[in-house]
């Protein structure tokens, strides 16, 4: 019995070539996929695009008889899967059920919640742990919902608002629902943006020590993490920073200093992050999140904001139904806002790693102030790099690559010794988060491009702040992350990388 692994696009071709494999005596399929991606496309050789109009990898079982090599697996209307053999003869085959865990986000395959058996990960167990708050006085929560500033650009998109709107707007959505808290993840990637210029300072003045020092790498990309750890493992490893991401970073804060706050252990808040990408979904699950003396992870549930969009519908209702709520103390004590707008950072839309890092580094290590940064794209327009020149010398070049065609470029770069790159902001999605697989689809007739530049409008007509200057955010590096000591600290604002080599179904294969 093997596993094959099947892409399949909305727009692409449904037939599939099989081939057999021996690995460790093991017999296994891989595909080589008819569709407008180059002829090199493999399992490990991927290409674009991980946006919302591709589904995920859909795996099958099929059972491999001696001396039949080349089949055809064929995709009915019904979504299931057919194998076409050379005498004619069909066969439905048995979908193999995986866990998130098993995932390997190989070619963006957590981008639909049917492909991927995600039982605690939706909005459905949301909605079961508030009917639950009003049910049952024994087993009450404290819910806390965390919403990322590109769900809000989206959602806002959507239904014709401002971003901010948009923002308070949710608030009084979840808080008529029995949400009793409602954050925004812009104050947890401050952390992110501080903890990542000083560790970049850090690896640039050992460069000459350590050979991995450099590039940098940014890690708020799950999509990106998941394929470093289980296709490159301790290769690409060292290169990537060890900074949480602003949802895990939200996590330390909500299940950290939040509750101790409140007087609350971890266990009694049930907290939800709403995010623009279904590997969000696979980044809460990690080991690495869950607090084993309080039994629980750090972000309980992670909602896309389409599966908010479909909350609202099933509540029979629009975001313009409800009016704007007032942000008060209890809700903007995690979040970053000034009177009723929101705020954001600069540089990209995918949290400007970049931008902030590069303009903190050339102030640092040489004493320049940067006040604009000048992109230069290179081969296409998620493959951008950004420089710092002195008297003819390049003093730091920095790019970002975005979708996963740039990203084995840099990859097959940094194997053959030749990236010219400090540091490099990487997501798995082209144009970025914004374009998230998680993110509100275009209603029909309406032109995706179009939708996406409408998002990132909104999202960059928020006032940006400087990480230097949230004033709220030293607060708590002085009152929290000092006292439970350096050691609890760097705990909570940083995380580690695995290799894997495992494949669903207790098969062992390295990618």
């Amino acid at each position: 019995m093997n596993i094959l692994w099947i892409v399949r696009f909305v727009s692409g071709k449904s037939m599939i070539a099989i081939h057999d494999t021996q690995v460790n005596n093991k017999r296994f399929t891989a595909v080589n996929m008819a569709s407008n991606f180059s002829g090199v496309l493999q399992l490990t050789d991927l290409d674009d695009f991980i946006t919302p109009s591709q589904e995920c990898v859909k795996p099958v079982k099929v059972e491999k008889k001696q001396g039949k090599s080349v089949a055809r697996i064929q995709i009915e209307d019904d979504g299931s899967y057919v194998q076409v053999n050379q005498d004619g003869g069909k066969k439905k085959l048995e979908k193999a059920k995986i866990s998130l865990n098993d995932c390997l986000a190989c070619s963006g395959c957590i981008t639909s919640a049917e492909s991927v058996l995600i039982t605690q990960q939706s909005h459905e167990e949301l909605f079961k742990v508030l009917r639950n708050n009003k049910t049952s006085a024994s087993e009450q929560k404290v819910v806390v919902i965390s919403v990322s500033p590109q769900s809000r650009a989206s959602l806002a998109a959507h239904y014709g608002l401002s971003s901010s709107e948009a923002g308070r707007r949710l608030t009084s959505f979840f808080k008529g629902l029995g949400v009793h808290h409602v954050f925004d993840t812009s104050f947890s990637r401050t952390f992110s943006l501080l903890e990542s210029q000083r560790e970049f300072v850090e690896r640039f003045q050992r460069k000459e020590q350590d050979s991995k020092a450099l590039p940098m790498l940014t890690s708020a990309c799950p999509g990106w993490i998941c394929y470093a750890e289980k296709t490159h493992g301790e290769f690409i490893l060292p290169y990537i920073s060890t900074i949480r991401s602003p949802q895990q970073m939200m996590g330390s804060l909500v299940k950290g200093y939040f509750a101790e706050q409140q007087g609350l252990s971890p266990q009694q808040i049930y907290h939800v992050a709403v995010m623009p990408c279904f590997d969000k979904k696979l980044e809460a699950s990690r080991t690495d999140f869950y607090l084993n003396k309080a039994e629980t992870r750090e972000v309980d549930c992670v909602i896309t904001s389409g599966e908010v969009q479909k909350m609202l519908d099933e509540e029979n209702v629009s975001l313009n139904d409800f009016g704007p709520a007032v942000l008060d103390t209890q809700c903007t004590m995690l979040s970053s806002v000034c009177g009723d707008e929101f705020l954001s950072h600069a540089g990209s839309g995918s949290g400007g790693y970049l931008h902030h890092v590069f303009t903190y580094a050339a102030k640092q290590l040489f004493g320049e102030e940067v006040k604009e940064l000048t992109y230069k794209t290179l081969r296409n327009k998620d493959f951008q790099e950004v420089t710092l020149e002195r008297d003819g010398v390049v003093l730091l070049s920095f790019a970002s690559m975005y979708g996963f065609r740039n990203i084995q470029n840099l990859v097959q770069k940094l194997k053959r010794g030749k990236s010219p790159y400090h540091f490099v902001e990487v997501m798995a999605c082209p144009s970025g988060c914004l374009n998230g697989g998680g993110q509100v689809k275009a209603t029909p007739g309406q032109n995706a491009k179009e939708l996406l530049q409408t998002v990132e409008d909104l999202y960059k007509a928020e006032r940006p702040l400087a990480p230097e200057d949230d004033t709220r955010v030293a607060e708590l590096y002085q009152s929290w992350l000092h006292s439970v000591g350096e050691e609890r600290a760097k705990e909570l604002l940083h995380t580690q990388y695995h290799t894997v080599e495992k494949m669903t179904s207790g098969l062992n294969m390295k990618w």
